[in-house]
Formats: C-alpha cells, structure tokens, sequence
C-alpha cells in the first residue's frame, strides 16, 4: 500500500445559509466526519477527514429542516474528492483518454479506472458558444448505411457545434429554433434537412455545400457520358482523323497511340483470369 499523509479539516464557519430557503443560521444540531480525496503530494497520497456540522434551519416555513452546510470550493455535496481533485482527473481524462490517463494515475499517487475518468468528462459542463452565423449541415453514420445522426459545424470557425440523433426534419428545426441566428445554411440536397431548415430558420439563405455540388456535377456527367457514349466515341475518333493546321501554315495528322504491347495484354488477361477464378471459387 502506497504512504498517505492525512489532514484532519474541521469546518469553521459563523454562520450557514439553508441550501432550499438561503436563510442565515447558527442553530447546530450534531457533527459529523467526511473523508476526502486530495491531490497528492509529491508521492503521498493524501486523505483528509473533513469534519462537518447539521444546522436546524431558521425558517419555519422551509420544508428543510435539517441540513448539512455546504462547503462548495472545497467538496460538492456528497462527493469523496476534492473539487481540486475532480478538476485534475478530469483534465487528464481530457488530455489522454479513460486506458492511457488510468495508467498514468496509478504513476502519480492517485490511482483511479478508466470508468472514473470517463464519468468526469461526462460530467464537464459543455463549452457555450455563440449560434453562429454560417451552418454547415450533413449526415454522419452511427454504422454506414444503417443508422445516423447529423452534424451541425460552424463554418466560420471550422469546428463542430453540435452532434443531432437522428437526420430527420424535426430535430434540426427544433436545434434551430432553440439556437436562433443562423443566416446561411450549407448542406446537401436532402429534402429533410430542406424542411428543417426551412421550418427552423426560415430567414437563412439554404446554399448548396462544396462537396456535395461537385458530387452531384460529376454524376450529372457521368449519366450524360453514358447515355451518349457512341456518340461521344464517334466525336472523338473523327477529331483524331482530323488534319491539324501548325504555325507555320503546315497540315499535321494525328498518330494514333500504338496498341498495348503484348506483354501488358497478357498480363491483364493473368490478373483477369485469377480474379474470375477467385469469384468462381467464393461462389463455389
């Protein structure tokens, strides 16, 4: 068992505010002790024994009428660690993660499991930040092409605002209306998020995102290219026939690209032949 140093604290305040009604009391009704985790010292691990007071509480129409008083920057209610404490695991837990920040606290004098970790950036209150003005809008997969949900980024500042469920409507105009602000709005051509947005920030601009515009170009092009593919082949074999004018006044033909070379022919017949063989043998 690792050395501990122990402090034995003992509460002296004058006068106590009920935690329900906030009025002031002395009444003391009994005592009793606490232990608390601390931060180590050096390779020290450090209890302290907090011994606490009850108060009757002052106000007669409070339904509390007996109460514990209350130290908020040294412990919370009910707590074994320190604020100090929780604050220090919580920012290794941060930092590292549940496996790699439990490894390292068992080096520092305060060790603790992967599930306390967890449980303290679980507890950190979330950031507050503005609505911003430019929303980025897409789906992200939970498990591809079964379940996802919908990110919500700040475009402005190139961060995540918020992770939603599911991708319905609904949910992004009930996001929307609770956060009001939103003046454009990327996303993809997806008619939920168009009712959500438009439902939920009916002013914003809708604009059609990057990725998604180039996307749906380049399958626009690809279902023109096949649909007149003859035609296309044609066009291209009649340009390489045509004689092209130089500089100098000249005519040049196009050479045509000399066929592949038997060794490379062959080669791709091997690779087709043992991935038909392959296909044959898993259907097999």
């Amino acid at each position: 068992m690792a050395a501990q140093l122990t402090l034995r604290v003992t509460s002296r305040q004058a006068l106590v505010h009920c935690p329900v009604c906030r009025f002031p009391t002395r009444r003391i009704h009994s005592f009793y002790q606490r232990t608390l985790a601390d931060l180590p010292w050096a390779l020290l691990r450090v209890v302290r024994p907090l011994r606490v007071r009850k108060f009757f509480c002052a106000n007669g129409r409070c339904r509390r009428r007996i109460f514990t008083e209350r130290l908020p920057q040294l412990v919370a209610p009910w707590a074994r660690r320190t604020q100090r404490l929780v604050q220090w695991l919580a920012q290794i837990a941060v930092a590292l993660g549940g496996t790699a920040g439990a490894r390292l606290s068992h080096g520092l004098a305060r060790a603790v499991s992967r599930n306390t970790l967890l449980r303290a950036v679980r507890r950190l209150p979330l950031p507050v930040h503005a609505t911003p003005t430019v929303l980025g809008v897409d789906d992200w997969a939970y498990r591809k092409r079964q379940t996802y949900g919908t990110i919500l980024i700040d475009l402005e500042q190139s961060r995540p605002v918020a992770l939603l469920h599911d991708r319905e409507a609904g949910t992004l105009t009930q996001w929307l209306k609770a956060h009001p602000g939103v003046e454009i709005m990327t996303r993809d051509r997806s008619k939920a998020y168009a009712d959500g947005a438009r439902q939920g920030a009916p002013e914003a601009i809708q604009v059609a995102d990057r990725f998604h515009l180039l996307q749906h170009v380049a399958e626009a092009l690809e279902q023109v290219c096949s649909a007149h593919g003859q035609v296309l082949t044609a066009v291209q074999e009649a340009m390489r026939q045509t004689p092209i004018r130089q500089a100098d006044g000249s005519m040049a033909v196009p050479v045509l690209p000399p066929p592949p070379a038997p060794t490379a022919q062959e080669l791709a017949s091997q690779r087709r032949a043992r991935r038909l063989a392959t296909y044959e043998q898993v259907w097999a």
